[in-house]
């Protein structure tokens, strides 16, 4: 069932939560606009798809930077300002749209500072989380956080597809526009949401970053968590061939592609929102092991079926176990890291979601290319298998997390 108690007990949390989930819909409608707009201007895929490459160094410089950023000023306001920018760009789209076609360098450039927000919104929300409840109720707080931050990625593109259709490119950008604004007056209504625990006088920024850095590197359950979520999005994430599989190997065309994206986004949304147990969970390491074991053998099995719905309902399954490693992981790395590291932890981990699902489009890609596609998915779910075992044996301390051992620990240090 899904667990609201955390939402009853913390009003600022209600507005975060409301925040998100409004602005992250519009967001979600514009992901669709941007690439449908360089495309239908430009009639180039290399064009449309050099977009990803364009917003990856944005999107991890500001990670970086906004995890140092967040560890030394209130939260709360860098919150605001980074939606504040999210409105302007999201505005300038519109009115770039409803002008006619804007150079491909204004758009690449706007996706880049789009791409950019959107990384220090994800840091500095992640980091405010864990002090908006009680240290028991936080594992319940991020698991329906990441459910509604599921569900706009299956309703907003959606949305967005119908927003272009009938009402043009414009519409989507202000539907955008209109949505973070949602998250600007949450972000003004709530506390002040300062670090506990930071230093008076800061490092410079740089130091600050690789301080976070070397942080995450000694500490043996983060470093565990990241690695087992890498293997798993590296090997077992093979969404650049779902396209591939549904028309030359299950007959589904376009329709089939879009059902089988969608499965995943609800398997881990249904997943997200049905967590309540994990709130009494002790051994959340072991349980994001066999999270990804299951994540890598359904992964496998869609390659092995030769129809469409068997694959969709693998799929969804799939989505399912990884929402409960994102849960269980989200909930590790906030109870191992102190307030004034959280902004930084949450960087790296930031760089970690983005990245592995954009290593698995390589992988899947380049053997699809030797082999056939259908071997790349089955091999690449038996390879994530193969690579949990090696994150286990290489990170012991993510299969020993206890989480009531923490919990103690904390209320001992309080």
């Amino acid at each position: 069932m899904v667990d609201l108690s955390p939402l009853r007990h913390s009003r600022d949390l209600r507005l975060l939560t409301v925040g998100e989930f409004v602005s992250g819909l519009g967001t979600q409608a514009a992901l669709v606009a941007l690439p449908y707009q360089l495309y239908t201007q430009t009639g180039s895929a290399f064009l449309t798809g050099l977009l990803g490459a364009v917003e990856l160094v944005p999107l991890i410089a500001s990670a970086l930077l906004g995890g140092a950023i967040a560890d030394r000023m209130d939260r709360r306001r860098l919150l605001l300002l980074d939606q504040i920018a999210l409105v302007a760009c999201a505005g300038a789209l519109a009115a770039l749209a409803f002008a006619g076609s804007p150079p491909v360098a204004v758009l690449y450039v706007l996706g880049g500072l789009v791409a950019g927000a959107g990384s220090v919104q994800n840091v500095t929300a992640w980091a405010i989380v864990p002090n908006l409840v009680a240290p028991e109720r936080v594992r319940s707080a991020l698991a329906l956080n990441f459910g509604l931050y599921q569900m706009t990625s299956v309703i907003g593109p959606g949305l967005g597809g119908v927003l272009i259709g009938q009402l043009g490119l414009g519409s989507a950008y202000t539907v955008d526009a209109v949505s973070c604004l949602a998250m600007v007056f949450a972000a003004a209504a709530m506390s002040p949401q300062p670090p506990r625990g930071a230093q008076t006088e800061h490092p410079p920024v740089l130091d600050a970053i690789r301080e976070g850095l070397r942080y995450v590197r000694g500490n043996q359950a983060l470093m565990g968590s990241f690695a087992i979520d890498l293997v798993a999005m590296t090997f077992g994430m093979p969404r650049a061939l779902f396209a591939v599989l549904s028309v030359s190997v299950y007959g589904a065309g376009a329709e089939g592609t879009g059902l089988m994206y969608a499965a995943v986004s609800a398997g881990a949304t249904i997943a997200a929102l049905t967590t309540g147990w994990i709130e009494g969970a002790r051994r959340l390491g072991v349980i994001v092991i066999w999270a990804v074991v299951v994540w890598g053998a359904a992964i496998a099995g869609v390659g092995l079926v030769g129809s469409l719905w068997p694959a969709v309902v693998l799929l969804a399954i799939a989505g399912a176990a990884d929402s409960v490693s994102a849960v269980c992981r989200q909930a590790i790395n906030q109870m191992v890291t102190p307030d004034e590291m959280r902004g930084r932890m949450s960087s790296v981990f930031s760089l970690v979601v983005t990245s592995g699902p954009r290593l698995g489009d390589v992988e899947s890609g380049v053997v699809a290319g030797v082999a056939g596609p259908r071997f790349s998915v089955t091999s690449g779910g038996l390879a994530c298998i193969a690579g949990v075992v090696a994150v286990v044996a290489a990170f012991p301390a993510l299969a020993r997390f206890d989480a009531e051992t923490v919990l103690a620990e904390d209320r001992l240090a309080a």
